[in-house]
């Protein structure tokens, strides 16, 4: 039986060596690692071949040296069988490079374990001759890119900043050198996300999110390097770009997503089988590419009237994920193309279609442009023409994450759901005007408020956000056993008298069953209201012990989901003590009071309890300085508060805007959460002068392009509050750019968005035609 673990360990050894990487299938990275696992088997492989038949082979301690080597050279070998060109190499390298260093310390173990063998060894194994393997495994170099990768994933979930040093090592090593490969991995980082989260792997989803958050800004670096060193002397309208080339588009057409792609580029990402939307990650419906004439008509049209020569069309692309550094590069057509001034000077602008990084992590000067500087500029000065009229880059309609137990409801539809509500500016109880006020014409003028992300490249990876700090009760009465409740009535009785004990350990241990029980199913939650237990709950809210108090706030947290229990807690004077835990708690026990204020004031009573207690600046505190989770348990406690209008003053001079407007950042993955209480902070006039004043403006028209579903709608919403209540606000919104994407909005959003887009673009051909009226 022993010896049998050796013969599987021998068995799984031959099958690695009998692993074919073939050069076609597999990259350099893979063949490297191979190489170096098959150097070691080899050293391993002859010497347990020897002890084979032997005594010492049925060792316990060798053994269990055994299985584990066994199991990690499986492993090995299933890592590399898998492997494919379009694989993330991030997530291969740090896999391979931790299996690879557990092979080499298990070989070494066992090696050790045969040195000092009191047992007799076959002729051949000689102490030197054991000693002369350990050395050389010991001395077997072997890459610790790992290493590397890890600070770099440390340091940017940290938020300390990765440096260019060690971002061109990563992107020399896995040839992560341009935007297209950036991109390939993105997409393969993502697909390993979708399958965590379907198996629940907590643990591989937090360690796949930060790799995407890496790989994120690497973009995002490469994008505004690119911006930042271009030696164009006429910036290119970013629209005008294609996301995977970052050139000037000459055949552009649109995917499924509604985003524009350059031809070329865009049908060899297909042909490579990568079926996802390369800027907003949202799986195509379908390959079809339709021409985008009219993108074409005004890139046309911005190329003459700036007297730049049109590039001819890209008529060859390489995208696959080459095999060396060496082979990276791609010619498409000739290596410059000309760029005449109004002077007649010839300018030349490198057209490159890798974007590559060169050895020293400079970005070459590329022909990426920045953001519209005016609305007018998009059409070269021609004001808002009919131009204007096209689709260019709507993004996916696959909606982010949402509040929690949300759906999507207006206004008159909330009452009924009390836990469905949407993110809907609508929701706020303001009718939206029939017919918007005329302000005073548009002239131009320059803002008065510095965008706080105009730096932030509308071009860059939008990835979807995750739901790791999403709800964390999951309920569902009508696939739940309704078992005899005798038994449970007697154990929550028991369990709420002991909730009165002297002993905190007594206490302590009833809060913590009590906590489970509430989270289990609907009937023990009902229970436990009926034996008084939501009352002692409560009391324990200002519990000194920090446990005791966790436990409180999340039990009531769970009970909360009954809605004759949120009544029940907010009618026992919870909303004070909830509180209190919200300033003094933990970050778990702040986190749970945000959630649990967000699940009672689904009652509109409550809303108004609420923020009359002074529940509002502690949510913000946590909105701007909590955790993850807790910024999002924050923000859906403040968007269902900003509901009722009283409250949304509070919240705007608690300085919530400038949270918001920070959250809008895609790498924090609440976007659709800012953006909503944002739409509803924006139908009061202290809340649309923060958003100007804080630079929510340029992430407003960002999301209207790139956003979720529900985010465009909202972000629209806010927008057209914004512009027809201010002037200045106005041309601040032209000045970002925003008609190009309100125009694919008005065509592919859903009915409420494009109701709003369309009264936007109403209003700017309005005050345009009154500016001409006027002389």
């Amino acid at each position: 039986m022993e010896i049998s673990v050796l013969k599987v360990l021998l068995k799984n050894i031959s099958n690695f060596f009998n692993l074919q990487c073939h050069e076609n299938r597999t990259s350099e990275l893979v063949q490297m690692y191979h190489q170096k696992i098959k150097d070691i088997l080899k050293l391993v492989k002859p010497v347990l071949e020897s002890i084979a038949d032997s005594e010492v082979a049925s060792d316990e301690s060798l053994q269990k040296e055994f299985a584990g080597l066994s199991q990690y050279v499986n492993d090995l070998r299933e890592l590399i069988e898998d492997s494919h060109p379009l694989m993330s190499k991030v997530y291969f390298v740090m896999q391979v490079e931790s299996l690879f260093a557990k092979v080499r310390l298990q070989s070494l173990e066992v090696f050790e374990l045969l040195k000092s063998s009191p047992k007799d060894l076959p002729e051949e194994l000689s102490s030197t001759s054991l000693e002369h393997c350990i050395q050389k495994i010991k001395n077997m170099s072997y890459e610790k890119s790992s290493a590397i990768l890890s600070k770099a994933i440390r340091d940017q979930a940290e938020g300390s900043g990765l440096n260019i040093d060690s971002r061109s090592k990563i992107a020399d090593f896995l040839n992560l050198k341009s935007n297209q490969e950036l991109l390939i991995e993105a997409v393969a980082l993502e697909k390993l996300k979708e399958n965590a989260e379907q198996a629940e792997k907590a643990e591989d989803l937090e360690c796949i999110e930060e790799m995407i958050a890496l790989i994120t800004h690497m973009n995002d670096c490469l994008i505004e390097a690119k911006q930042a060193q271009t030696s164009n002397p006429v910036p290119i309208p970013p629209d005008f770009c294609c996301p995977l080339s970052l050139e000037l588009m000459t055949d552009p057409v649109i995917v499924a997503s509604g985003q524009t792609y350059e031809r070329g580029y865009i049908r060899k990402w297909l042909d490579l089988g990568l079926t996802v939307c390369p800027k907003t990650m949202q799986t195509l419906a379908h390959t079809n590419l339709i021409p985008n004439y009219t993108v074409k008509a005004l890139i046309a049209n911005w190329c003459e009237l700036n007297n730049i020569k049109l590039p001819d069309p890209v008529k060859t692309v390489t995208l696959t994920p080459p095999k060396s550094p060496e082979s990276v590069r791609a010619t498409i057509g000739s290596p410059e193309k000309s760029l005449i001034s109004s002077s007649g000077t010839t300018h030349h602008v490198q057209s490159s279609s890798e974007d590559s990084l060169p050895e020293n992590g400079h970005v070459l000067a590329g022909s990426i442009g920045q953001r519209l500087d005016s609305g007018a500029q998009s059409s070269a000065g021609g004001g808002l023409t009919e131009g204007h009229q096209r689709t260019v880059s709507t993004s996916s309609t696959h909606s982010n994450t949402s509040f929690s137990q949300e759906l999507s409801h207006e206004a008159n539809e909330a009452s009924a759901v009390p836990m469905a509500t949407a993110y809907s500016s609508d929701v706020s109880g303001e009718a939206a005007p029939e017919s918007q006020p005329a302000p005073a014409a548009i002239t131009p003028t320059t803002p008065q408020f510095s965008p706080r992300f105009e730096t932030r490249p509308r071009n860059q990876l939008w990835r979807r956000p995750s739901e790791r700090y999403g709800p964390r009760i999951v309920s569902s009465p009508s696939a739940e056993i309704r078992p005899d409740l005798t038994g449970v009535e007697t154990q929550v009785k028991k369990l709420v008298e002991e909730l009165s004990s002297t002993s905190v350990d007594v206490v302590k241990k009833a809060t913590g069953e009590l906590r489970l029980l509430a989270r289990h199913n609907m009937d023990n939650r009902i229970v436990m209201a009926n034996c008084g237990g939501i009352s002692l709950l409560i009391g324990l809210l200002r519990s000194t012990d920090e446990e005791v108090q966790e436990n409180a706030v999340t039990a009531l947290l769970n009970l909360s989901i009954n809605d004759n229990n949120k009544s029940a807690i907010a009618n026992a004077d919870a909303i004070e003590p909830l509180i209190h835990v919200l300033e003094t708690g933990s970050s778990e026990a702040r986190e749970n009071s945000a959630a649990t204020l967000f699940s009672l004031s689904v009652i509109e009573d409550n809303k108004i309890r609420i923020g009359r207690s002074g529940a509002i600046r502690p949510l913000v505190d946590l909105l701007g300085n909590g955790t993850p989770r807790g910024k999002k348990d924050a923000a859906t406690a403040l968007f269902n508060l900003s509901i009722f209008h009283e409250n949304k003053a509070r919240i705007v001079q608690s300085g919530a805007v400038r949270y918001l407007v920070e959250l809008m950042d895609p790498a924090a993955g609440m976007v659709d959460k800012a953006v909503a209480v944002l739409s509803n902070l924006a139908t009061i006039p202290e809340g649309r002068a923060a958003i100007g004043q804080e630079g929510g403006i340029p992430v407003l028209v960002e999301v209207v392009e790139l956003g979720s579903a529900r985010g465009k709608e909202n972000a629209a919403a806010a927008l057209l509050q914004l512009c027809t209540n201010s002037s200045l606000f106005c041309n601040m919104v032209l000045q970002e750019g925003a008609v190009p994407p309100l125009v694919a909005l008005s065509q592919s959003g859903t009915p409420r968005a494009k109701e709003k887009a369309q009264s936007l673009l109403s209003y700017f051909r309005t005050q345009r035609h009154g500016n001409g009226g006027r002389g």
